[in-house]
């Protein structure tokens, strides 16, 4: 079973409930019948549904599985707000929560806050920026966390990993600028736990440098070995190490030359961590470019509940993936996994 059968079949089995606070496009309503239609998901459209139901009936989209929120509701308004008013940590008072309250993003999230819905799923307006910023104040960082990351998975032909596929998870490719070693620490210990969530893998994590334990010096790769350091501290059960370049960290025959000790990562990772967003947005677009590669996400990751940004260029399949990928990732966080 390749990844994304695999992914379809887990969110078949534990469909969740998404919300879709910017569906107002006849491409992001395409993507969501398929995934209704599908039984991944039970729709939660956040907004007018005026609106909503206009564009569904222009285009011959069955909207009768949906389930619709009207934000002017005040009864409901009302019982969303006085149940998040109650959670601890809060950053808004009220005043400022019902202001807000009239964006359906921030509407959205203040229901997955309280547990209305599983997922929240938007991006398509807003700027990516725009959706981090909400979900962080709303929803807030996952524990031991301290950085919004993401990553992508890659489908690489005529190549072989450890673990017999072709795929390899890569982070953060998309969002954090330069993280300094603690950062880059949340950034492995959460890829490692949104790998595992939707690909079922035992996280192998090489955590990349221009130096292989030493060989190198300086302050970039200082970084590195302070962030490996960290990540082993907090999550010792996870298996991260470095640091390494990237032939040391995924081909066998180059780990037994240069890395001199025991490593259950080295020559046999399955996710790379790059040390700032310089190597990796120039990476992974050299898997795609060089490798051929399909590549799955950018996943955002590090936030108590699963909140997932898209992009209005993005093709109708590639909604549906990472619609998928979410519901996926909610489930495994409602039954007590990472």
């Amino acid at each position: 079973m390749d990844l994304m059968e695999n992914v379809r079949a887990k969110a078949k089995a534990n469909p969740g409930r998404v919300a879709f606070p910017e569906a107002g496009d006849v491409k992001m309503l395409t993507a969501i019948d398929e995934v209704v239609q599908g039984k991944y998901c039970t729709a939660v459209i956040v907004g007018n549904p005026d609106e909503i139901k206009k564009i569904c009936k222009e285009n011959k989209i069955d909207d009768s599985a949906y389930e619709y929120v009207d934000i002017k509701d005040e009864k409901y308004k009302e019982k969303v707000l006085a149940k998040y008013l109650k959670l601890p940590n809060i950053i808004y008072g009220e005043k400022s929560l019902r202001r807000r309250m009239e964006d359906p993003l921030y509407f959205a999230l203040m229901m997955e806050a309280i547990d209305e819905v599983d997922v929240t799923f938007g991006g398509f307006f807003s700027t990516t920026g725009d959706f981090i910023l909400a979900a962080q104040t709303i929803i807030g960082l996952q524990d031991n966390l301290d950085i919004i990351s993401s990553v992508g998975i890659a489908d690489i032909p005529d190549y072989t990993f450890a673990d017999g596929g072709h795929l390899i998870a890569a982070g953060d490719c998309a969002v954090a600028t330069n993280p300094s070693a603690s950062e880059l620490a949340s950034i492995a210990i959460a890829t490692c736990d949104t790998v595992h969530a939707v690909t079922d893998w035992e996280p192998r994590c090489a955590m990349l440098s221009y130096s292989t334990l030493g060989s190198g010096q300086g302050e970039l790769v200082d970084k590195v070995q302070t962030a490996v350091k960290i990540a082993n501290e907090k999550r010792p059960d996870l298996k991260i190490d470095g640091e390494f370049q990237l032939d040391s960290a995924i081909v066998p025959e180059v780990a037994a030359k240069k890395v001199k000790r025991e490593s259950e990562v080295a020559g046999k990772a399955n996710i790379i961590i790059f040390p700032d967003l310089n190597a990796g947005n120039i990476g992974v677009k050299l898997i795609q470019q060089f490798g051929h590669s399909n590549a799955y996400g950018p996943l955002l990751q590090g936030f108590r509940k699963i909140c997932s940004d898209c992009s209005r260029g993005a093709p109708v399949g590639e909604l549906v993936g990472n619609i998928l990928f979410s519901v996926v990732r909610a489930g495994e966080l409602k039954n007590g996994k990472k």
